[in-house]
């Protein structure tokens, strides 16, 4: 769903169910007005670093970024190294949101700087409430970087 707005959330997520899910709590929460949805690695990082089919996008960044670990062309964990690996996209939230209950991807994550790792829950109530909050702490409750709207 390419747009010519900024941005305020990237969900990065292959699976169709998670992601209708997600985007749905988040716009019953108004927080969801802005939200690029991309279904592999590769069109993330397309995104962010303007290139392919966003090549024209407005040249910001999203207040956050939606990131599954399991993704198809380039992996979640491969993603995020280079979103740390660039001096533009440094600084931007990166809240990991996956189904992976697997410490070494916890470990792996942090060490790449993860702002935040949550599990998804299973149970489609619990899920849809850990998305809100989430949501509402990133997206209301938390300042972002100054840089988070340069130019990358």
């Amino acid at each position: 769903m390419v747009t010519n707005e900024a941005v305020d959330v990237l969900l990065v997520e292959d699976n169709p169910s998670d992601a209708e899910l997600t985007i749905r709590t988040l716009k019953k929460h108004n927080l969801a007005n802005h939200l690029e949805w991309v279904k592999d690695g590769e069109a993330a990082l397309n995104f962010l670093f303007h290139r392919g089919e966003y090549t024209d996008f407005p040249n910001s960044l999203p207040r956050l970024v939606l990131l599954d670990l399991r993704l198809p062309k380039v992996d979640g964990m491969e993603v995020l190294a280079q979103i740390r690996a660039n001096p533009a996209t440094e600084n931007l939230p990166v809240v990991v949101l996956t189904s992976s209950k697997e410490e070494k991807d916890l470990i792996a994550a942090y060490k790449l700087k993860v702002n935040s790792f949550i599990i998804k829950p299973i149970a489609f109530d619990e899920f849809a409430q850990t998305v809100a909050q989430m949501g509402l702490y990133w997206l209301l409750v938390n300042q972002v970087h100054p840089d988070i709207r340069g130019a990358p």
